[in-house]
């Protein structure tokens, strides 16, 4: 079985698919004027992008991690995915306190999703 990169660097590859399976790199948008919904839905929207191109969407999300700067901004978060995820589609999903790359990223999502049929 074959395993097909796209978006790669020198680090990694936005969009890595192996037997029907996507797995997306983290996805953050950290801009210092950005609160943590702003953020959060232009992850969000990043992420709808990401899995179009590889032939999936958010409905069929099987796992995802959130990684957030401050547990204080989880309910403002949490307040926007909620929105987003569709009822009866909800994916396995953890959500855990973390030092991001820069002082401005608030929050970064990875997402494991299925290939639509």
């Amino acid at each position: 079985m074959t395993i097909e990169r796209s978006g790669s660097t020198q680090r990694m590859s936005k969009i890595v698919k192996h037997n029907g399976t996507v797995y997306l790199c983290g996805q953050t948008a950290g801009e210092a004027e950005w609160d943590i919904a702003e953020q959060t839905q232009r992850c969000l929207d990043k992420i709808d992008a990401l899995l179009e191109e590889a032939g999936s969407d958010r409905n069929h999300i099987l796992s995802t991690t959130i990684y957030v700067r401050d547990m204080k901004d989880f309910a403002a978060m949490n307040a926007v995915w909620d929105a987003w995820v569709a009822e009866g589609e909800k994916p396995a999903r953890a959500c855990v306190e973390a030092r991001m790359a820069r002082p401005e990223i608030l929050v970064e999502f990875t997402v494991i999703a299925a290939e639509k049929a």
